[in-house]
């Protein structure tokens, strides 16, 4: 597939389309979130990405509502919290999510992450099902145009479908170089989901803008390391997130349609290793 711009549109495997890049609002404070989001719009974003537990659900409507641009011409995605898993409460999660952001649907909603059997035993796969369950009615009821994951590996989409009804559309996970996912995003793929990266960049306290062999790259390129990390996203078929709260860094984050890497640059980069980010293993995780 050709993609011109961050509004090129994806298909998901029910229909809708999606633009092929979104803006992330992940550790963006509610006090920056409204400007940023509305900054984000203006630059050209039409793909919004925040969740409950990020705290800026309201900042992120205002922003929206801010930047006077139809609804319909958005992408709007919201992901519930692991401590409101669960059939009645993940059909409260989605509403108040809704009421915070001032909107009637969502374009995408997504479970933050599975519940795993480190937390819950056995309860993890019934869990999961539940939620997936209500994710499903909220779906058929109109209140959501498309219904994923965030964090899911292969083995609990596997897990998930065993039970579910309706195919996810999206699986969201952290894939940066240093943690590239290369198999995980191969097998999600087959699975028909289309993979979303969040942290395309490496996120907090990683190293990745300042990896020599990125920077040779990009130099190769004339190129930033940024834009670089986010063709090689866009290059696996992958959807990237990236976050700014800088106008200038929007702006470039939207400019890397106009080169490609090479073969053997993508296998460099999928080969780095130990650049710093979140890099959690869902199965360990306890929150």
């Amino acid at each position: 597939m050709e993609f011109k711009n961050i509004n090129t549109m994806r298909k998901l495997n029910n229909g809708v389309k999606i633009p092929c890049v979104g803006y992330g609002t992940f550790r963006t404070p509610e006090d920056v979130a409204e400007r940023a989001v509305a900054d984000a719009i203006e630059v050209g974003y039409r793909h919004i990405d925040t969740a409950a537990v990020y705290g800026n659900e309201e900042a992120v409507g205002r922003g929206i509502k801010d930047a006077g641009i139809n609804r319909k011409e958005l992408f709007i995605t919201s992901k519930l919290w692991n401590t409101e898993r669960g059939y009645a409460s993940t059909k409260k999660a989605l509403q108040d999510s809704l009421d915070r952001l001032g909107l009637d649907y969502l374009d995408l909603y997504l479970i933050h992450w599975p519940a795993n059997e480190k937390q819950f035993s056995a309860d993890a796969k019934r869990l999961n099902a539940e939620t997936w369950r209500a994710m499903e009615e909220m779906y058929h009821e109109g209140k959501i145009r498309a219904i994923g994951l965030s964090n899911f590996m292969p083995h609990h989409v596997a897990e998930l479908m065993e039970t579910a009804e309706i195919k996810p559309m999206v699986d969201q996970i952290e894939v940066h170089p240093g943690w590239p996912h290369t198999e995980e995003i191969k097998k999600l793929q087959a699975m028909d989901l289309l993979v979303e990266a969040w942290a395309p960049l490496g996120g907090q306290g990683s190293s990745v803008l300042e990896n020599e062999t990125l920077q040779q790259i990009a130099a190769r390129h004339h190129k930033s390391v940024a834009q670089v990390c986010l063709r090689w996203v866009l290059q696996q078929g992958v959807l990237p997130l990236p976050k700014s709260v800088h106008v200038s860094r929007m702006q470039q984050n939207t400019d890397f349609f106009d080169f490609e890497l090479t073969p053997d640059e993508m296998k460099q980069i999928s080969a780095l290793r130990d650049l710093g980010g979140q890099c959690a293993d869902p199965d360990e995780v306890d929150y």
